[in-house]
């Protein structure tokens, strides 16, 4: 997939970022090359091979999933100087 100068001053656009004429030219080419790259990768067959979720046969060890800690939601809410239906009450410091 080749791109233009217009389609990396759109990308730019939609990105929030202003590029000038010469940074559009040097971006044109970086973006090119990395698809190009994705194109590389594309056309690889890969019929047969199991997807991945690690580059190592990793398995996790698995425990059970026991509560060990006690509940202790009340007490921090009763240190809380202001709280209202279980949530902490914080100053407002964005006007």
């Amino acid at each position: 997939m080749s791109l233009t100068l217009d389609d990396v001053k759109r990308i730019a656009h939609l990105a929030c970022i202003e590029v000038g004429e010469s940074e559009a030219q040097g971006y044109l080419s970086q973006l090119s090359s990395i698809l190009g790259l994705v194109e590389e990768m594309q056309a690889v067959n890969t019929d047969g091979i199991e997807p991945m979720a690690h580059a190592q046969d990793v398995v996790l060890r698995l425990r059970e999933d026991a509560v060990s800690e006690t509940d202790r939601r009340a007490d921090y809410l009763a240190l809380a100087p202001q709280v209202e239906a279980g949530l902490y009450l914080v100053p407002k410091v964005i006007e």
